[in-house]
């Protein structure tokens, strides 16, 4: 069962994307805590969105995809951008992942959206697979850039 994440899910949501940092090899990069994620997604203007994945038996969350609006001047039309999907390993198989992203693609359809999209890491190959299996195409030509840290710093302060 696919269902919006509500403010009692921050716990988990924060707890699995620790779980996430660690399965991308990343864990001191994941930082943030359970209070920018609650005003994050549901603060005075929330501009991330969440679903859980709960187990069809027993209910309790086992994934989660956090993601938020994006915008193609090309298109005319907003998109979304999924910032992170996971489900935890004891639940994967199960059709949980698939889920989420089935349900991502039915609220871009719903609302008129143009894409949904992702990163995701090259040596990921299960993850890569299985978004192959669903119709995406990576982005070939295309190179994400990123500003961060004292290099972000410097480029704000000119």
């Amino acid at each position: 069962m696919i269902r919006t994440a509500a403010v009692t899910d921050v716990p988990v949501i924060h707890a699995m994307i620790r779980e996430l940092a660690e399965y991308e090899k990343a864990p001191e990069e994941a930082v943030a805590t359970e209070e920018q994620l609650r005003e994050a997604l549901f603060g005075a203007a929330p501009a991330l969105f969440g679903l859980i994945a709960e187990d069809d038996t027993t209910g309790e969350p086992v994934g989660f995809a956090v993601w938020f609006l994006n915008f193609s001047t090309w298109r005319g039309t907003h998109g979304i951008y999924l910032e992170d999907l996971y489900v935890r390993p004891e639940a994967r198989g199960g059709g949980h992942g698939k889920a989420l992203l089935l349900e991502l693609a039915r609220i871009a359809v719903d609302r008129g959206y143009s894409r949904v999209e992702w990163s995701v890491l090259d040596w990921n190959e299960p993850s890569i697979n299985f978004y192959k299996s669903l119709g995406a195409v990576p982005m070939d030509g295309w190179t994400v850039h990123r500003l961060t840290g004292d290099a972000l710093a410097a480029a704000g302060a000119r």
